[in-house]
């Protein structure tokens, strides 16, 4: 009797086993198994989001057809409870268990927003408005507010946001994007001033960039940079007038319809560096980091003049005898592929 009692429990436990095995194997297999997913998508978890709750969106958005396969992972591994909030993309052939890893790790949807060299302000908020990932808010806001939300003693939001590509998660508002450009500038100008060249005409971090913003309005081609600011270092430092074309387009605001007249040159503005002594007050244009380097690193030379020769570089005079011949040269009798820029 006791041997067919002891056979017994070796069949119930043996039965027991099997079972158990089969069990695993076949759960295992549910999450190796693909999602449905036939083209590639998004999946958002939203912030509080519980596992279980997890295990049931899926099973409700129809990338599962079950979530009980989850649920009795998560009782073999509790580990796999600590999922991260985020928008995470999926791809035809991804399984559940990558899924899983790919939740777990936080390894969310990149996004990339770009705020471009020489962009203005009202442009910058055109780029972030017609965003379908950010959040708006900035929008709502004034100029005033602006500037008190960022905690500048700037009186100009123009320029104070460093020229860069940002990466972000859905969910980011654009207020948000735009102070991290702006924290990012401040970094980068305060550390650019430090290492500065000695003796330059600028009274502060704030007027070294307000010519980084013309320099970059001036240039696209990299090697120009420094010498466009040694020759505005140069004019500034002999009493000068800049006569930069950039600030008088600027200084225009709408009026601007392409082209630039001498009427235009005359006309009195803030910016008109035609009519004015010195920098204008403000930016008149987002800088990145080399114009920035370039403004507070500026090339030696001698040049005090420079016109742009067509094909997106220019002609660098010393004397307005040299100029005058490059400008009959180069502007008189324009070339039929003329371009300010090397994008143009």
């Amino acid at each position: 009797m006791l041997k067919k009692i002891v056979l017994l429990l070796v069949l119930i436990v043996t039965v027991g086993a099997l079972a158990l095995g089969y069990g695993y194997k076949l759960q295992q297999q549910k999450l190796n198994q693909p999602l449905a997913v036939e083209s590639e998508r998004s999946l958002m978890v939203e912030r509080g989001t519980w596992f279980g709750a997890f295990a049931r969106q899926l099973a409700e958005e129809g990338l599962i057809d079950d979530p009980l396969w989850l649920r009795i992972e998560a009782k073999l591994n509790p580990s796999i409870t600590q999922i991260r909030a985020g928008e995470y993309r999926l791809e035809p052939g991804m399984s559940l268990r990558q899924l899983l890893e790919r939740v777990l790790a936080g390894d969310t949807v990149d996004y990339s927003f770009t705020f471009i060299e020489g962009m203005n302000f009202r442009q910058l908020m055109m780029a972030l408005a017609s965003s379908e990932v950010l959040e708006q808010r900035a929008a709502e806001m004034t100029e005033a507010e602006l500037l008190a939300h960022l905690g500048s003693d700037e009186e100009a939001i123009e320029g104070l946001f460093l020229a860069e590509t940002y990466h972000f998660e859905r969910g980011m508002t654009d207020l948000q994007l735009l102070e991290r450009a702006h924290a990012d500038l401040n970094a980068f100008l305060q550390q650019a001033w430090e290492g500065r060249t000695k003796g330059l005409p600028y009274a502060s971090p704030y007027e070294a960039l307000i010519m980084a913003s013309i320099i970059e309005k001036e240039t696209g081609v990299p090697d120009e940079r420094g010498k466009i600011a040694g020759v505005f270092v140069r004019r500034l430092e002999r009493g000068m007038r800049l006569q930069t074309d950039p600030t008088v387009i600027y200084g225009m605001g709408e009026r601007y319809e392409g082209r630039i007249t001498r009427a235009d040159l005359r006309r009195p503005t803030p910016w008109n560096t035609y009519v004015i002594d010195g920098l204008p007050p403000t930016p008149i244009a987002l800088a990145g980091r080399e114009a920035i380097r370039a403004a507070l690193n500026p090339e030696e030379g001698s040049s005090l003049y420079f016109v742009a020769k067509g094909d997106g570089t220019h002609q660098f005079s010393n004397t307005l005898q040299e100029h005058n011949r490059a400008v009959r040269e180069y502007q008189l009798q324009r070339r039929a592929d003329y371009r300010s820029s090397p994008g143009n």
